[in-house]
């Protein structure tokens, strides 16, 4: 099928693949079914523009609950994906070039996990919106690509160069 869409879309499919998510215009998410996207959308929430910034994408939580939006800016947006209700605005990386700077949740959805212009990945609780970690490699750009493994609790972040993160505990 196609759809035709005004505005600068961001799209993103749910966890179990029957749903997907359309930001349209920095400002509205429109939620589809893939079985009867045809009949438009089944619920839509507006979402309260950010003056300074645009929507570059937006994800499902793994656990289906959140709807994360990263921006040009230095904000990100996680909201209730069943109500559209905004739940957190994580701030504290760096993006005064306004490069869309990709974020991550972990496999669990208790964390998000974005990159940011000075090289640094920051890490906030996804649930209390608090920072919680700042990761840094020898990345020598803006992290703009940071993806979970989905079955594994591996990060890449990348940058010209790529790095791969696995925790390690505490006394190791």
């Amino acid at each position: 099928g196609l759809m035709h869409l005004v505005g600068r879309p961001v799209a993103n499919f749910d966890p179990e693949g029957l749903i997907f998510a359309v930001g349209i215009n920095s400002e509205s998410i429109k939620l589809y079914d893939l079985r009867s996207f045809d009949k438009g959308p089944f619920n839509t929430f507006k979402i309260p523009q950010d003056k300074d910034c645009d929507w570059t994408g937006l994800k499902f939580s793994p656990d289906g609950k959140f709807i994360m939006i990263y921006t040009n800016g230095n904000v990100i947006h996680l909201i209730d994906a069943f109500q559209g209700n905004p739940l957190q605005t994580l701030m504290g990386h760096t993006n005064s070039k306004g490069l869309p700077l990709e974020a991550s949740f972990s496999p669990d959805s208790q964390f998000v996990f974005s990159g940011s212009q000075d090289g640094k990945i920051l890490v906030w609780n996804a649930v209390y919106g608090n920072r919680v970690g700042v990761l840094q490699a020898e990345h020598s750009g803006p992290v703009q690509c940071v993806q979970f493994n989905p079955k594994y609790m591996m990060l890449a972040s990348a940058c010209t160069t790529m790095a791969f993160w696995i925790p390690s505990h505490p006394d190791e």
